[in-house]
């Protein structure tokens, strides 16, 4: 079976038929609003810190650390989510330039965060304190907040497109 063949394939399903003709969509829509207000929520903390503007008086990792279960939990509610929803009408998601656009700006979020895990995060204990953090960890996060602003537009636009 094709990928193609399996969006055609998806939204024939029962189950899939049950997701998107009945109150379980907007249920659905709504607990993934709820995890995206969360996931960006908690990774906005740290983009404004990483930038300076807010929460000069925390450590990176004290709000790291803080943060990360909440981000995990928003990113799991929002995937789950995401993916009933898109089995429902999978053929028309992956002809939907706004959701195309909005998997491509999720993907260029995680490189973001992969590459500052993997480059900035190596030396935060020499910028952990106070608000200047290296300017490898502001194009991170300033890099963060585009992304997940665009991803909230883009999601929005899949409707209207």
């Amino acid at each position: 079976m094709s990928l193609n063949d399996l969006f055609v394939w998806l939204p024939t399903q029962p189950w899939a038929q049950a997701i998107s003709g009945s109150w379980m969509f907007p249920f659905l829509e709504s607990l993934h609003v709820v995890g995206l207000a969360v996931l960006i929520g908690s990774i906005a903390l740290l983009d404004l810190r990483l930038l300076g503007l807010t929460g000069r008086t925390w450590t990176v990792t004290r709000l790291t650390r803080e943060t990360l279960r909440w981000t995990w939990g928003g990113f799991a509610l929002a995937i789950i989510t995401g993916v009933l929803m898109f089995c429902g009408a999978a053929d028309l998601y992956v002809a939907n330039p706004a959701f195309l656009v909005k998997m491509v700006l999720l993907l260029l979020a995680g490189a973001n965060m992969l590459a500052f895990h993997l480059f900035a995060w190596k030396s935060v204990q020499r910028w952990d304190e106070g608000a200047d953090t290296i300017l490898a960890a502001k194009v991170a996060g300033g890099l963060s907040l585009l992304f997940w602003a665009a991803v909230v537009v883009a999601g929005r636009a899949i409707a209207f497109v």
